[in-house]
């Protein structure tokens, strides 16, 4: 049984998240502070966390800091901040997805499906990810049809690619593919990634697969 731990200092949200998740067969522990909430991941060891930014005793993004120093577990942001920018804090601390509140139930048990799906990604399973027409294998950087993408258009569909359903912020991305110096440069983001949805997308004006998340980033729908 998957093991969900909910942080919040509403126990309004508590009670909600617990019921509706323990309906669905998740075994669930619950936490109101930050505090508490690191040492519960250090003694039962969830295997997700739905984290609130706003705690009463440390910031959420301090939280997946602390987490991210031992573990990877995946984590899912709550977040009742208007601004994309603690979002854009929490994704480049570490989380992997987020629910702005409020939030209707059935899009929240998608994106936890989503994230407990993403496990370690095989090595063979990267040899054949389906996009549009197309069968990228990462292993050997190859696209069938003989399709050909430049290193840079390589680098930034693998980020993608090897985390399937999470949202990559935008400095993310920009540092890993042109380094720390380039993480305010999001135009060349947005021409690269109309590169790619250009060929590979079957309609590149209303991509399914490689989907802009506005002011935030990118992610890879399969």
């Amino acid at each position: 049984m998957t093991r969900i731990l909910v942080v919040d200092d509403e126990p309004q949200i508590l009670r909600a998240l617990r019921i509706n998740l323990a309906a669905r067969h998740y075994e669930v522990a619950v936490a109101a502070d930050g505090a508490a909430a690191l040492r519960q991941a250090a003694e039962w060891h969830p295997d997700l966390i739905v984290l609130d930014l706003g705690l009463p005793d440390l910031d959420g993004v301090e939280v997946i800091h602390g987490l991210r120093g031992w573990t990877s577990i995946p984590i899912v942001v709550l977040s009742g901040r208007a601004g994309n920018q603690d979002k854009i804090d929490a994704l480049d601390a570490g989380a992997d997805d987020y629910v702005t509140k409020p939030f209707g139930i059935e899009e929240f048990l998608a994106r936890v499906r989503a994230v407990s799906r993403r496990s370690a990604i095989q090595e063979a399973e990267l040899a054949s990810i389906r996009i549009g027409d197309h069968v990228v294998d990462l292993s050997s950087k190859s696209v069938s049809g003989g399709l050909r993408l430049t290193p840079t258009e390589w680098h930034i569909l693998e980020i993608l690619l090897r985390n399937p359903g999470k949202l990559i912020s935008q400095r993310h991305l920009l540092a890993e593919v042109w380094g720390s110096k380039h993480v305010k440069e999001t135009h060349y983001l947005r021409q690269y990634m109309a590169q790619l949805r250009k060929k590979l997308e079957p309609d590149p004006a209303r991509p399914v697969h490689l989907i802009t998340e506005p002011g935030m980033g990118y992610r890879f729908t399969p």
